[in-house]
């Protein structure tokens, strides 16, 4: 146990990086996202039972000191075989802001299990506009939802916060990634091998 533990501690959150060190590398972002994509991908279709994390967050992200992500707390997760893509819950998972529709709509019972993918759109979205999704401190009702504001700002022209680190194709594919995740219903949501 001792060595699992030194070997994460000299890691960052994906949070601390976003929100207050903002120490993300130029050219890091697109990096990041496809490695957490890649991690989840692995939970979702790479082990012998399917993991849902329920809990895709940046404060559930830690990054080694070369930025390598690593998905983490599996404390919400369930397991279900790799052929079942629909799983049955009694309750809502995760945190809000990153909970997908469905999870707490109030006729849930099957949840895909791409609700991780939504969770992981929204975070790609909080990685480019250095915004949470779930800010308590907003002014205005028309700020509350992420991709919404996201799409409003690159509708009128306004430069979001990282696009002085990431070149404007890196900024677009990230950004992209992060609304083909966050799809209205979980049958039009990308499953992350995109």
């Amino acid at each position: 146990m001792h060595g699992l533990m030194s070997h994460w501690r000299n890691t960052y959150s994906l949070t601390t990086l976003i929100f207050f060190q903002h120490l993300l590398v130029p050219g890091k972002l697109l990096d990041i996202a496809l490695g957490i994509a890649r991690g989840m991908e692995y939970l979702h279709q790479g082990c012998n039972q399917r993991i849902l994390h329920f809990d895709i967050k940046p404060h559930n992200i830690l990054l080694d000191h070369n930025f390598n992500p690593k998905i983490s707390d599996f404390g919400l997760a369930k397991l279900c075989a790799r052929d079942q893509s629909i799983v049955t819950l009694t309750a809502a998972r995760g945190t809000m802001g990153y909970i997908a529709r469905e999870l707490y709509s109030r006729n849930f019972g099957g949840v895909l299990y791409k609700s991780d993918v939504n969770s992981f759109g929204m975070l790609v979205l909080e990685m480019v506009s250095r915004k949470r999704n779930a800010d308590t401190s907003i002014e205005s009702q028309d700020d509350v939802y992420l991709p919404e504001w996201i799409y409003q700002k690159v509708i009128n022209g306004e430069e979001l916060v990282l696009s002085a680190e990431t070149t404007g194709e890196d900024k677009e594919k990230v950004m992209q990634m992060g609304w083909w995740h966050c799809g209205v219903s979980s049958g039009t949501r990308e499953t992350g091998h995109r």
